[in-house]
């Protein structure tokens, strides 16, 4: 066990819901992934487990885990993901703080619980590769160099004019064409919204006949137990045709990340797709949030998406790479649950 700095001190499971909201809400990285609803609805409440790490007694970071456990030994592994949380707004990023951070995590739940810890940070290749040291140095593996998760970053801090002139021309030309349509837009974060949108979501999917990545029905139910600060926001796109788009944008922190989006058959004549997120930025903008992430591309296997979301962020969008997995474990007995359950897993998902 590494020891803290001194000043530094942890606090493990000793914060309440509403207490972990409004520290929440003091960070300019904090996400969706990190919030008690996310954690409830994907692992069940008694199944995570929250850290604060504070210095002279502020909170200056904070970690959600979702934990995993074998029946009877025990063994099993402490999943972080999209943390920890450790920007703290209108503040400077303190490296030194992210240090302590996850040499708290590796402690709290390596060291003492015998668990395998592992991160998934909201950190990027070309903007952050200096956490790659400290990251090892704390005890932490990078697992899988090739084939890391890569997305799209678009500023959003510019003008209206100045983010159209952005974008390439074919989406410019498309949301033209759309501005001309005679549709409806409804926004908010109602549950009927929900489903209108499932149902156009779960449309899609089955004109495309592709598997859902995520499961939209547990998304809306963390819409219902997240307070209203931290809801997600839907916008639907309907004509007199029917129902064209919609997509789900949760903006928690400095930086937006869209969720879903479904498009019609009716919407694809309609281009209600592009109007949709233009209205979202415009909304994004007069809420102050200086970034939007576009949530993953691979223009290999999804070339049509890919080239939406490149076009819309345009010549100034910046495609980056997540650092990747990041693993750290003490027994290892968790070592070789996690393995052989990680092996069943995958040849469940080939079977199916």
């Amino acid at each position: 066990m590494f020891e803290l700095d001194a000043g530094y001190r942890v606090e493990v499971d000793e914060v309440d819901e509403a207490t972990w909201y409004q520290l929440l809400d003091q960070f300019d990285d904090a996400n969706i992934y990190q919030t008690w609803a996310y954690g409830s609805v994907r692992s069940g409440h008694r199944n995570n487990s929250h850290l604060l790490l504070k210095r002279q007694g502020r909170v200056v970071a904070m970690a959600q885990s979702r934990i995993a456990k074998a029946p009877v030994v025990g063994a099993g592994m402490a999943y972080v993901m999209w943390g920890p949380i450790w920007k703290l707004k209108d503040e400077r990023s303190d490296p030194t703080v992210l240090r302590q951070a996850v040499r708290a995590l590796r402690n709290e739940y390596s060291v003492t619980r015998g668990l395998l810890v592992r991160l998934y940070p909201v950190l990027f290749e070309e903007e952050h590769g200096w956490v790659l040291p400290i990251l090892e140095e704390e005890g932490f593996i990078r697992v899988g160099d090739g084939g890391r998760s890569r997305t799209i970053l678009m500023d959003l801090t510019p003008s209206e004019d100045e983010l159209q002139e952005r974008m390439f021309p074919h989406w410019r030309r498309e949301l033209k064409v759309a501005a001309k349509q005679d549709v409806e837009i409804t926004e908010g974060q109602d549950d009927d919204l929900f489903e209108k949108f499932i149902d156009m979501y779960k449309e899609m999917v089955a004109r495309k006949k592709f598997q859902e990545p995520n499961d939209i029905r547990e998304f809306q139910d963390m819409q219902r137990r997240l307070p209203a600060a931290f809801k997600m926001h839907l916008l639907l796109c309907r004509s007199h045709d029917g129902d064209c788009a919609g997509l789900i944008c949760s903006a928690i922190g400095s930086t937006a990340l869209y969720l879903f989006g479904a498009t019609t058959t009716v919407g694809l004549k309609r281009r209600g797709s592009y109007l949709l997120q233009w209205r979202l930025i415009q909304r994004l903008k007069a809420a102050h949030v200086s970034q939007y992430d576009l949530n993953g591309i691979n223009p290999e296997t999804n070339a049509g998406t890919y080239k939406f979301k490149r076009d819309l962020a345009g010549e100034k969008g910046r495609a980056v790479n997540f650092l990747g997995r990041f693993d750290s474990c003490e027994s290892r007995l968790s070592l070789a649950c996690v393995t052989v359950g990680e092996k069943l897993r995958r040849l469940r998902r080939a079977l199916t």
